[in-house]
This record gives structure tokens, C-alpha cells and sequence, in this order.
């Protein structure tokens, strides 16, 4: 591509500021399904909350522009899955990308079912898995597995909100994800979780805890935080809109904040704000506050509050507030015509 291209490219990345929510499809990575969602809108800088494995399906929020700020803190957020486990089968990986490496007979009852749902509820202690993303010594976890290395993992803390398991009985292959395992009892595991949690390795501790093992066939993360699966849309349907329509979607900056605690500042103090000066006013101590200015309501940035002191976080530039104000007015103004 020559220079003169090269720059006419560049000119056409679109300033996009907001969040978009993605129903991730199955077999592409977060990051490509990022990238696609990306080059259709032409736009300048994006990033997701939290990563979905290829395997895995559902929510996966979608950060532009200012938004990457604050996408930080919604990797923190709770997450909600449905899950379907093949009991009787152990695999490499603990899904069915794996190879099968045990098959155990299986003889598990609604007592058993009722017994490890109450066993699985609440804090928890989890070995991440050989095949994840987690780093050790710079690499990861499955870069040593590809290798047939297997390293010590140190447990981690983790919680389940809820869980509720559905005995699916014997099925055959599943249609939708092409499990080579055939024929076998599935479970249908609904989790409300921390972060953190691995479902894969929360499915092959109950599947020895039943004494049979289990894998997972499937996996659909249904919410993440105050956002679930109704609110989504498939690269589908997003690449049959036009630009304009996809920003019609697209939710403000600071919908990432809706757990902060709100401060407004006139034109004077949110001048001084933005300059990274602290200010001071009758606001109780908080860790988490999103600042706006007033007329026109507008996000700052965040903040916290000590001793009365309002200390700056993360801000927004004017650019940037200027571009969510503008189009914030061009989707009120397609909305009225």
C-alpha cells in the first residue's frame, strides 16, 4: 500500500466513544471478535472486558475511545453463565477441544446433584488450568501445556453466587458445537460468579466430586456485571447496519460506572478538576465516583474521595468530552426524526 493509502486509511478512522455490546459467536477469540467489530465502524481505539475463550459464546462489552478508561473496572464485575458438562469424560484441556484422556461409568443421583451444588456454593479455592491465559514467568499457562509441561499453580480465591444444575440425561452428540465425545448424561450448570472464576475447572471438580469426571461441551456467558444477553448483538446483525445505526446502539462512557457515586461540579470547579487539581466540598469518603460538569451534563472522569477531598482517577480530555456530547446530540436527533 503506498504512503498517499496509507494515510487516507488513517484519515478515515472515526473518534467513537461509548460501549457496545457483542454476543460473541463461537470459534473466534475475543480479540478477533473485537477487531471485526472494529473495522466496521472504522474505529480509532477499542477494547473488551474480560476474555472470552474461542469455545465460549455471549457477552462480551465492547470499549471505544474514552470508555477503554474505564474498562478496567468492569473486569471486577460478577459474571453469569450457563455451562453443559459430558460426565464421564476427562479431557486434556477440560472442554471438548481437548483430547479424551479418562472415561468413568456414571451413576449419579438427584441426592448426589443436590449435595455438590451445595458443595460448590459459596468462597472457594481454584487451581487455574494448564490450558489458560494466566501467566508464570512471563508466559502462559498454555504455551507450557502445548508443550506437554505442567507447571505449579498456586489456588485462588473465588466465589460462586449461585449455582444450579439441571441432569439433561442422555444425549447424543451435541449439534452445536460438534463434541466428538458421542452419546452420554450432560449436566446444564447455571453460575453466578466472580471474576476470576474458571467454569472449565468449576465443571471438572464437580465431575469428581460425582466420581465420574466431566468436561464441558458448551459455555454462554448470559451477563457480566448490570449488562446481559438481551441488550447484545451478533456480528450478523451488526455487519446488515450501517455505521449510524451501530452508534445507535452504542452506550455512553459511563454506563462502566453505574456502581460509582456521583459528583457534579459547576463550569469553575470542573475546569480545575480536569487540570488534576483537587477539590473540596461535603462528600463522604468513597473509592469510586464519577465526576460530571453541568450544563451541559457531561462526564469528567473518576475519582475518590478522602477527608472531603475530591482526587482525580481518570479523566476525560476535552476532545473526548466534546466528541460523547456531540454524539450524544446526533442519536437524540435521529431518535426525533
Amino acid at each position: 500500500m503506498s504512503g498517499i493509502a496509507q494515510s487516507a486509511v488513517k484519515r478515515s478512522k472515526r473518534s467513537l466513544h461509548g460501549v457496545l455490546l457483542l454476543d460473541k459467536p463461537i470459534g473466534l477469540s475475543s480479540n478477533d471478535a473485537l477487531q471485526k467489530v472494529k473495522r466496521l465502524l472504522r474505529a480509532e481505539k477499542a477494547g473488551h472486558t474480560g476474555t472470552l475463550d474461542p469455545l465460549a459464546t455471549g457477552v462480551l462489552p465492547i470499549c471505544f475511545g474514552a470508555a477503554t478508561k474505564f474498562s478496567q473496572l468492569h473486569l471486577d464485575a460478577d459474571k453469569t453463565y450457563e455451562a453443559i458438562a459430558l460426565l464421564g469424560v476427562k479431557t486434556s484441556t477440560g472442554d471438548s477441544e481437548g483430547e479424551v484422556v479418562q472415561r468413568r461409568a456414571v451413576n449419579v443421583s438427584a441426592e448426589q446433584l443436590n449435595a455438590v451444588v451445595a458443595k460448590f456454593t459459596g468462597p472457594l479455592q481454584q487451581i487455574p488450568p494448564m490450558y489458560s491465559a494466566l501467566k508464570k514467568e512471563g508466559r502462559a499457562l498454555y504455551e507450557y501445556a502445548r508443550e506437554g509441561i505442567e507447571v505449579e499453580r498456586a489456588p485462588r480465591s473465588v466465589v460462586i453466587h449461585s449455582l444450579t444444575i439441571t441432569d439433561l440425561g442422555q444425549e447424543k452428540q451435541d449439534a452445536e458445537h460438534g463434541s466428538p465425545f458421542g452419546v452420554g448424561p450432560k449436566i446444564l450448570m447455571r453460575v453466578r460468579c466472580s471474576k476470576g472464576t474458571y467454569i472449565r475447572t468449576l465443571a471438572e471438580d464437580i465431575g469428581e466430586a460425582l466420581g465420574c469426571g466431566a468436561s464441558l461441551t458448551s459455555l454462554r456467558r448470559t451477563a457480566t456485571g448490570e449488562f446481559d444477553e438481551s441488550q447484545c448483538y451478533t456480528l450478523d446483525r451488526l455487519s446488515q447496519m450501517d455505521p449510524s445505526e451501530i452508534l445507535s446502539h452504542m452506550m455512553a462512557p459511563e454506563v462502566l460506572l453505574a456502581d460509582h457515586m456521583v459528583v457534579e461540579l459547576d463550569s469553575t470547579e470542573a475546569g480545575k478538576f480536569l487540570s488534576g487539581l483537587r477539590r473540596r466540598g461535603d462528600w463522604p469518603n468513597c473509592d469510586k465516583v464519577a465526576v460530571y460538569g453541568t450544563k451541559p451534563r457531561a462526564l469528567l472522569g473518576t475519582a475518590h474521595v478522602v477527608a472531603g477531598e475530591l482526587i482525580s482517577q481518570r479523566l476525560l480530555n476535552v476532545n473526548e468530552i466534546q466528541t460523547i456530547l456531540d454524539q450524544t446530540l446526533e442519536k437524540q436527533n435521529d431518535t426525533s426524526n
